[in-house]
């Protein structure tokens, strides 16, 4: 598999590029957004990690630039943002960006969302998922039950956007702790259930229709249920 590094850094792209090859793919390093848009076009690159702030062409000149020749159009890209940048997570993504991954990032996880990106081939997140009356904008991270905007916190967000994602499907406990807190479930905690009802109160107490249900011994599940 030959992936394409496009970062100017040079500690972050010397350990992207030692790390990637060392996890056993073919690995190609640009130090700047006009290069590796060169590189792309000369060899067979089959996934391309990007940089925001690069010299020559930013990450976005170079996204867009790929999504517009019919050669690279189609090659998964796995956007690198800065910490809470909500605006260059909504641009990349809006551009044809596969993925992102907000710095610093775990290595594991990068590998991770590389291998799912080529296996898959280009899978580009959901931008509003709605259950009911519920609407989440995922790029901007704004959830609305009819007409009422709800504040959650990051972590609010997270569990409500696994939860959604994936609705109509049962998730366990250990599950949610893996996917939201990067943590093993211990079973005499009860973090998870506590995440639940702090959501609850926000997603379903004040409204009728109620969208996060409890499966007994099972866990949790978001769904629009048909009145009984």
């Amino acid at each position: 598999m030959s992936i394409l590094v496009i970062e100017d850094e040079p500690k972050t792209g010397d350990y992207l590029q030692r790390g990637l090859a060392e996890s056993g793919f073919a690995v190609r390093l640009a130090r700047n957004g006009r290069d590796g848009l060169a590189i792309v076009r000369e060899e067979a690159i089959e996934l391309v990690v990007l940089d925001v702030m690069l010299p020559r062409m930013d990450g976005w000149q170079v996204l867009e630039a790929l999504r517009a020749d019919p050669e690279s159009e189609q090659i998964p890209v796995l956007f690198l943002t800065a910490r809470d940048e909500v605006e260059d997570r909504v641009r990349g993504l809006e551009l044809g960006a596969d993925d992102y991954l907000v710095k610093p990032f775990a290595f594991v996880e990068l590998v991770a969302r590389i291998r799912t990106l080529l296996r898959r081939g280009p899978v580009r997140e959901e931008e509003l998922i709605r259950i009911a009356d519920l609407e989440i904008d995922v790029l901007r991270r704004r959830v609305r039950r009819g007409l009422e905007t709800i504040a959650l916190t990051a972590q609010e967000f997270a569990l409500l956007h696994l939860l959604a994602r994936r609705q109509g499907q049962v998730l366990s406990r250990a599950l949610i702790a893996s996917q939201v807190w990067d943590m093993n479930f211990d079973s005499d905690t009860n973090v998870i259930d506590a995440a639940v009802r702090r959501l609850r109160r926000k997603i379903d107490d004040p409204f009728t229709q109620k969208l996060i249900h409890t499966r007994r011994g099972m866990g949790y599940v978001c769904e629009a249920q048909a009145p009984s």
